[in-house]
């Protein structure tokens, strides 16, 4: 039997090493944040713990059944989490992310503290630095909702249309309507984010608003 000590110990460290995955979901205000992905982590590890410690009570051989099966149990929680806006390919980084959080509960559970905090490491370099990269070099593509509004402009629908030529962007959806004296150009695209920037600086002006709205079903 592990001294209580050894256990809480094991408890708070993969609650705090799930935490620290979670910070970042929140700060890209994605789901499965800093409690949920804490949580995870330290259920994984419990039940890891639950796991060897009453097969030992008991005289159980198997003391990996509770551990085996807790892999299912996150599939399912990973489901849910592509599910949970009914966009098909949905959520996918949160999925795998649940996931991982998982395994490294059961790491620090088993004792390896080095192994969790180390692959705490890679993922959120995965989730930071990557992500990064990804945006940074337009590798990234994403279905956005533009929406132009221009008072006392004429000839902004044109514009916009020329600029989206620059860019060799095919825009989906491509409307134009006129409130009062307000003139109002919406459209979708698949684009990337320096796409993004680059309309933003290109049509944004005094007397032009420029909104970028990413679409429903299209977050990680």
């Amino acid at each position: 039997m592990l001294p209580l000590h050894e256990i809480f110990l094991r408890l708070g460290l993969a609650a705090l090493l799930g935490a620290a995955i979670g910070v970042e979901r929140d700060l890209r205000r994605r789901p499965a944040g800093i409690r949920t992905s804490a949580f995870v982590c330290m259920g994984s590890a419990l039940f890891t713990l639950l796991s060897f410690q009453l097969s030992k009570m008991y005289g159980d051989t198997s003391s990996t059944r509770i551990a085996s099966n807790l892999v299912q149990g996150i599939g399912f929680l990973g489901a849910g989490a592509i599910l949970r806006e009914a966009g098909g390919l949905v959520g996918l980084t949160t999925a795998a992310t649940i996931f991982v959080e998982a395994a490294i509960g059961m790491a620090v559970g088993g004792g390896l503290y080095a192994v969790g905090a180390y692959a705490t490491g890679l993922v959120l370099f995965g989730l930071v630095i990557l992500g990064w990269i990804a945006r940074v070099t337009n590798l990234k593509v994403r279905e956005m909702g533009f929406r132009i509004t221009a008072s006392h402009t004429e000839g902004i629908a044109s514009e916009v249309q020329k600029c989206l030529e620059t860019l060799k962007m095919k825009p989906q959806q491509f409307r134009v309507s006129m409130n009062g004296p307000t003139s109002i150009v919406e459209f979708h695209a698949d684009t990337g984010y320096r796409q993004q920037e680059q309309i933003v600086q290109k049509l944004n002006r005094p007397g032009v608003v420029v909104e970028v709205i990413p679409l429903e079903g299209r977050h990680e």
